[in-house]
């Protein structure tokens, strides 16, 4: 019984969701494999061969790889998922759009979002926002799943010695093709990695106090700064910043909320952090439920106070 595990990278470097995967793969039994799929790909597969628990790295290479399109992903698992029991993509923006595919084209249900493994065939996903959690076992020979990474510890980055071994990289499936990308480039910490997250929601008004508000803040506690689907939908924050069940999931060390009503949308996204702070003025928000620390106050007032503190 091995497990396949997608790693997630930018072609240099490995991301960390890809750590939190291969522990997940690695409680699902038998050896983990990593498959680096991309393009000019050599020192992400170097750095996936150093983490811990690893006992195989593929290297795929190919100019069809090089955007992570998702036709031509799922087609270089499919090219060697008959070796593998289980196959694990981290469950984000890239992992969501290949799995499916995968899944679809080996005839198995897809098990997504897991949080745990009980063992090589059941699993623990999150239902109805979070509110509860659903055990799914799986009698398919293959499992495609997806991992919720905020549900498993990440795997040592280092200290691994796994032998890498060359795959030959597909042949672009001519079904879609790369157009352009627009980067967002920041100085903060990205969501999911951040250990500190700062989000506002709809009650900031509007961009501008968004940013007034929001912003000293973040650089203060050098925080990731999110907002509401709210705050998002009215303009305010761009859709990057989204923390909720439509948008990013997070579990940082510290997560302070201002001026957010707490949906269960949001704290599908967000009750997972270790330590909680809500700021709002409405004492019976739902956020306070969540909170370990709650502060009754016009976010207009207590977070510039709270600015002039730090």
């Amino acid at each position: 019984m091995t497990a396949l595990v997608i790693a997630e990278h930018d072609h240099a470097s490995i991301k960390p969701a890809t750590l939190n995967t291969v522990t997940a793969a690695l409680a699902c039994g038998g050896d983990v494999h990593v498959l680096v799929a991309g393009a000019n790909a050599a020192e992400a597969a170097k750095a996936a061969a150093q983490i811990a628990g690893v006992s195989k790295v593929i290297a795929a290479d190919s100019a069809s790889l090089a955007e992570n399109l998702a036709e031509n992903v799922a087609a270089q698992v499919l090219a060697i998922a008959g070796n593998y029991s289980h196959i694990l993509f981290p469950s984000t923006a890239n992992g969501k759009n290949v799995a499916p595919r995968v899944a679809a084209k080996l005839d198995v249900a897809q098990i997504s979002d897991i949080t745990k493994v009980d063992s090589p065939d059941t699993f623990e996903r999150p239902i109805y926002a979070g509110n509860a959690i659903a055990t799914v076992q799986s009698s398919d020979a293959t499992k495609v799943i997806t991992v919720r990474t905020t549900g498993f510890d990440a795997a040592a980055a280092t200290g691994g010695s796994a032998a890498i071994e060359t795959a030959e990289g597909v042949a672009d499936s001519g079904k879609s093709s790369f157009v352009g990308r627009e980067v967002t480039k920041s100085e903060r910490p990205e969501l999911t990695a951040a250990k500190i997250i700062v989000s506002g929601g709809r009650a900031l008004g509007s961009a501008e106090k968004f940013t007034e508000v929001m912003a000293p803040l973040a650089d203060k506690l050098n925080a990731g700064l999110g907002a509401s689907r709210a705050a998002v939908d009215a303009g305010y924050a761009p859709n990057d910043w989204q923390v909720g069940q439509t948008g990013k999931i997070v579990a940082p060390q510290l997560y302070i909320a201002a001026g957010i009503s707490g949906a269960i949308q949001h704290l599908a996204g967000m009750k997972d952090s270790k330590v909680i702070v809500a700021i709002n003025k409405d004492e019976e928000a739902p956020i306070f439920s969540v909170a370990d620390y709650g502060l009754v106050a016009d976010l207009f007032v207590a977070v510039p106070q709270l600015v002039k503190a730090l």
